[in-house]
C-alpha cells in the first residue's frame, strides 16, 4: 500500500516547496478529491468497472480476486459496410408531401413519408444492427486472468481506484502476508494496452490468462504471443463474415524472471515477482497492414520498462489534463468509496469535491475517447461490453454526438474537436448524394443516424429520422473550433462544408403558404410529436429548432465567407433567405413554440428541447439582448420539467446556465449525480450516474458526461456575446472556489478565484492577438486594480465592461 499511496501523491510535497502556500497534507487532500475516485471491492457489473482509454484502445478491468477480466476496445471496430441507402424515388414525393403539410394534413403526409422518404433497405436496424450493413460498435474482446495464490487467507486492504492525474487504474489488496497490485492504463504514447502485476513477495505471482470473444473470432497461439484474429459480418452477404477485420495480441514480459507455460488457448506465469501484459489491437479500418503494426507495437513496448511505459504514459496524457484546474472545496467524503459516495450524496448535496470530480471525469472521458487522426466518441465513447451495442453505439446527430463535444473548446481540448471535424467533412460526398435523391437540392445533408460508413439518409422511420438539420448543427462545430483559435488557415479549410451545408438549405427552403416565411418541409422537431385530428403526428414544416439552426449556419458561413474575402454573391443568396426564416417565437402560454402552430404536445416532459438550442448551444436567445425570449425558454423548462434521462439533464444544466440561474443549475447538476445503482446490483429506474461515474441515459450513454461537464463550464465562465464572463451562473453551493485554464472564445484562456461568491481575482490570458471584451466581475463600486504584464493599468469602463487589445501571451489580471 506504500507503493500506491506514493503514487496518488507523487510530487506534492515539492510543488508546494516551491509554493509554499500549503502544507503538504493540504496539497494530498486537494489532489485526492479533485483527481481519484476508488471502490473498497471488485466490480460486481461493467457500469463499475473502471474506463480506460488513450483514443484509440479502451480497457476496462473490474479488479476481481482469482478472476479479472478486462473489456478490450478498439474505437473503429464495427459491423456493417458501406451501401447505397438513397431512395431514388423519394423526391418525387417531395411535392404532394409539402402540399399535404400546407393543407395542415400533416398526418396524411406522414403516412406517405412511411412510404417514400425512408432510406433503402434496414437502416439502423431500429437500434440493433449489429447483423445489417448499417452495422454497430461492438466490444473487440475480454482478457480473462485466473489468479493463483499460495495463502489461502483472507484480503484485507482492498482498493481499487482510478487517477484522472496520470490515467492509470490501480487494484492493491493483501492477502495473507502477501500485498498484491495490479496497475493498468493504455498508453498514449506506445498505443498499446499495459497491466502490471507485482507481489512484494518473491516469486509470489501465479497466474493464468486467456483471450475470447462472443462470435466471429478464433485464438490461435504464436511463440508466447496470444492472438484473438476475427471478421464481423457486413450485413449483406449473411452466410458469410466478410466486413471489418480485427485482432487483438498479448504478451507478457517478466523483468525479474518465473516460468511461462504455453498450451493452444492459455498461457500460464508461476513463480514470478513482476510481469507486464502488453495488449495490441486494431482493426483494418485505418490500414490494411493492421496484424503488422499489432506486432511493431508490441515489439516497441516489450523493449521498454514499466517505469519508463508509465512515466511516458502520463507524461503525454497531462499534456491535455492539466491544463485545467477546478476547486470547489473539500469534505470528509473525499476519502469515500465512489459509491458510497454517490449514495451519501444522493440524502446530502454537501460534497464540492464530488462536483469537482465529475467535471474533471467528463475532461478524462473526452481525453481517453478520441484522439488527433482517428474518430470521434460514439454514443459510449469508447467503452462497450456487447455486439449489440445499445442505439449501435453510433453516432446520433439530433444532439447525441455534438453533446460529445460541448467540452472540447471550453475545457481546453480544442485539438480533440479535429475528429469530429474531420469526420464532419467526409460525410459531404455521401450527404450531396442524399440531398439531390430527396430533395432534388445542391449541397449536402445529413439526417439522424451516423455511423462510419457514411450513412447520410434519412432514418427507417420518418419519426424520428428525417430530422434534416444534422449537418447545420455539425457545421456549427466548425465555426466554434474557429471562434475559439482564430485560425484563418483552419476556418479556410472547413468552409467549402459550411457552404455546401448552407447551399443544401438555399435549394431546399419553400415559402409556406400562409406565414410567407421560408420553412423546411418536410422535417420534425426531434422525437417528439404533437396531437392532429386524433392522431399522433411527428412531421412538420418549419419547426423551431430548424429555424434556429438555419439561421445560424447561414450568419456563420456569412461572417467566414468576409473573414476569408470570398463568395460574396452567395452571401448576399443567404442574407435574403435568412431574413424570411420564422423568427422564434412566443405562443399564447408564454412559451417558445417548438413548430409553426401551437399544437398540443404528446409528451409535455419530452426529454428533448430542441426548440430552445437558441438558447444553448447557440446564442441567439440572450439574457440582455432578447429578454422576453429568454423569459419565455424558463417558462418552457419549468414546464418540461427537470426530471429526465441522464443526457436530457446535462443539457437543461446548460440551459440554466445561460439564464444566469446558478442555482437551478446546480439542481440538475445534483440530479444528474443520482444514483442508478441500488446498495446490491439492481438498476434504478431512470437518468443518473452509474457508480463508475458513467452517465446513465439509461442504459449507459456517455453524452450525459460530456453535457454535464460543459454545463460546469458555463456555470463558470461564458463568452458567447461578444465578452468574457466569469461566474455567470455561480451557485450558492459553490461560495468559495477557483478555476483556471477554461477557455473562451476569441482565443484566451480564463482563471478566477472567488470567495464567499465573490470574484477576487481574474485572469485572461491571450492565446490569440486580438481585441478582448471583459465583463467587470463585481458591482461598480467594488475597488479594482487592473494589471496588464504585471504592470497597473488604467482603462475605462462602458456598461461595467472594459475593453484591451492583447498580443499572445498578454495576460490581464483582474484584482479586488
Amino acid at each position: 500500500m506504500k507503493k500506491l499511496v506514493s503514487k496518488i501523491f507523487r510530487g506534492s510535497c515539492c510543488m508546494l516547496l516551491l509554493l509554499g502556500l500549503f502544507s503538504c497534507e493540504d496539497w494530498q487532500v486537494k489532489r485526492v478529491h479533485s483527481s481519484v475516485y476508488y471502490f473498497d471491492r471488485p466490480a460486481r457489473m461493467w457500469e463499475e468497472c473502471l474506463p480506460l482509454g488513450n483514443g484509440r484502445l479502451g480497457m476496462m478491468p473490474d479488479g476481481g480476486l482469482d478472476k479479472e477480466q478486462v473489456v478490450l476496445n478498439e474505437i473503429s471496430l464495427w459491423s456493417g459496410c458501406k451501401q447505397d441507402t438513397d431512395n431514388p424515388q423519394a423526391s418525387y414525393a417531395l411535392p404532394t408531401i409539402r402540399r399535404l403539410l400546407f393543407e395542415g394534413r400533416n398526418d396524411e403526409a406522414q403516412q406517405l413519408m412511411y412510404q417514400t422518404f425512408v432510406c433503402k433497405g434496414a437502416g439502423s436496424g431500429l437500434g440493433d444492427g449489429a447483423e445489417v450493413p448499417y452495422g454497430s460498435y461492438q466490444l473487440l474482446g475480454n482478457l480473462d486472468i485466473q489468479y493463483q495464490y499460495n495463502s489461502t487467507d483472507s484480503v484485507s486492504n482492498y482498493r481499487r481506484q482510478l487517477n484522472l492525474e496520470d490515467a492509470v487504474s490501480t487494484t492493491s489488496f493483501k492477502r495473507g502476508s502477501v500485498t498484491f497490485m495490479r496497475e493498468s492504463f493504455t498508453s498514449f504514447t506506445q498505443d498499446v494496452g499495459v497491466i502490471h502485476l507485482t507481489a512484494d513477495v518473491e516469486k509470489a505471482l501465479n497466474f493464468s490468462y486467456t483471450m475470447n470473444r462472443p462470435e466471429h473470432a478464433i485464438l490461435r497461439l504464436e511463440g508466447n504471443d496470444l492472438w484473438l484474429e476475427g471478421q464481423l459480418p457486413d450485413g449483406v452477404d449473411t452466410t458469410a463474415c466478410r466486413g471489418m477485420k480485427f485482432a487483438a495480441c498479448t504478451r507478457v514480459v517478466l523483468p525479474k524472471g518465473g516460468l511461462i507455460v504455453t498450451d493452444s488457448s492459455r498461457i500460464t506465469v508461476q513463480n514470478a515477482s513482476e510481469a507486464i501484459l502488453l495488449v495490441s489491437m486494431a482493426t483494418d479500418y485505418f490500414a490494411s497492414d493492421y496484424l503488422e503494426r499489432i506486432s511493431q507495437l508490441l515489439d516497441e513496448a516489450a523493449g521498454k520498462s514499466y517505469m519508463a511505459l508509465e512515466r511516458e504514459h502520463s507524461s503525454a496524457y497531462q499534456q491535455y489534463f492539466n491544463r485545467v484546474s477546478l476547486d470547489l472545496g473539500s469534505s470528509e467524503r473525499d476519502f469515500w468509496p465512489i459509491d458510497k459516495r454517490l449514495a451519501a450524496f444522493a440524502q446530502d448535496k454537501n460534497d464540492p469535491g464530488l462536483q469537482a470530480l465529475y467535471f474533471q471525469f467528463g475532461r478524462y472521458l473526452l481525453i481517453s475517447s478520441t484522439r488527433l487522426g482517428l474518430l470521434p466518441p460514439n454514443l459510449q465513447g469508447l467503452w462497450c461490453h456487447t455486439i449489440h451495442t445499445p442505439w449501435n453505439g453510433d453516432y446520433h446527430l439530433n444532439i447525441n454526438l455534438q453533446m460529445n463535444h460541448w467540452p472540447a473548446e471550453v475545457t481546453n481540448l480544442s485539438e480533440l474537436h479535429m475528429p469530429l471535424i474531420e469526420w464532419t467533412k467526409k460525410q459531404v460526398a455521401s450527404g450531396e448524394r442524399t440531398a439531390k435523391a430527396y430533395y432534388n437540392a445542391r449541397g449536402w445533408v445529413t439526417h439522424i443516424l451516423g455511423n462510419v460508413w457514411e450513412f447520410t439518409a434519412p432514418g427507417e422511420h420518418p419519426s424520428w429520422g428525417a430530422t434534416n438539420t444534422s449537418a447545420a448543427w455539425l457545421c456549427e462545430h466548425l465555426y466554434q473550433h474557429y471562434l475559439y483559435t482564430k485560425d484563418t488557415a483552419y476556418l479556410a479549410d472547413v468552409y467549402p462544408t459550411m457552404r455546401g451545408a448552407a447551399q443544401f438549405f438555399v435549394d431546399m427552403l419553400v415559402e409556406d403558404p400562409k406565414s410567407k416565411y421560408l420553412v423546411t418541409a418536410p422535417t420534425t422537431s426531434p422525437e417528439n410529436a404533437y396531437r392532429l385530428n386524433g392522431n399522433t403526428v411527428s412531421i412538420c414544416a418549419g419547426s423551431t429548432m430548424d429555424n434556429q439552426i438555419i439561421r445560424e449556419l447561414f450568419t456563420n458561413t456569412i461572417a467566414s465567407a468576409e473573414v476569408l474575402g470570398t463568395d460574396s454573391d452567395f452571401v448576399k443568396i443567404l442574407a435574403e433567405k435568412k431574413a424570411r426564416l420564422m423568427p422564434t417565437s412566443i405562443g399564447k402560454d408564454g412559451r417558445i413554440m417548438e413548430w409553426l402552430q401551437e399544437y398540443e404536445e404528446v409528451e409535455p416532459h419530452h426529454r428533448h428541447v430542441s426548440h430552445l438550442y437558441g438558447l444553448y448551444p447557440g446564442n441567439e436567445i440572450l439574457l440582455d439582448k432578447t429578454p422576453e425570449l429568454a423569459e419565455a425558454a424558463r417558462k418552457t423548462l419549468e414546464i418540461r420539467g427537470d426530471e429526465s434521462t441522464g443526457w436530457s439533464m446535462a443539457w437543461k444544466i446548460n440551459f440554466w446556465a445561460r439564464l444566469h440561474d446558478g442555482d437551478h443549475a446546480w439542481k440538475l447538476l445534483t440530479d444528474l449525480l443520482r444514483p442508478c445503482v441500488d446498495t446490491g446490483t439492481n438498476m434504478v429506474n431512470g437518468g443518473g450516474t452509474y457508480p463508475n461515474l458513467f452517465c446513465a441515459h439509461p442504459p449507459f450513454q456517455i453524452d450525459g458526461n460530456f453535457g454535464g461537464c460543459a454545463g460546469m463550464a458555463e456555470m463558470l465562465l461564458q463568452s458567447q456575446n461578444d465578452c468574457i464572463e466569469v461566474l455567470p451562473a455561480l451557485p450558492a453551493a459553490w461560495p468559495n472556489g477557483s478555476f483556471s485554464g477554461l477557455k473562451a472564445r476569441g482565443g484566451a484562456e480564463v482563471s478566477a478565484e472567488w470567495k464567499n461568491g465573490k470574484v477576487e481575482v481574474m485572469r485572461v490570458k491571450a492565446l490569440c492577438k486580438g481585441n478582448f471584451r471583459v465583463k467587470l466581475p463585481r458591482e461598480k463600486s467594488a475597488p479594482v486594480s487592473l494589471l496588464l504584464n504585471q504592470k497597473a493599468v488604467s482603462l475605462p469602463v462602458v456598461d461595467g465592461m472594459i475593453m484591451i487589445d492583447m498580443q499572445i501571451g498578454d495576460e490581464l489580471a483582474v484584482l479586488y
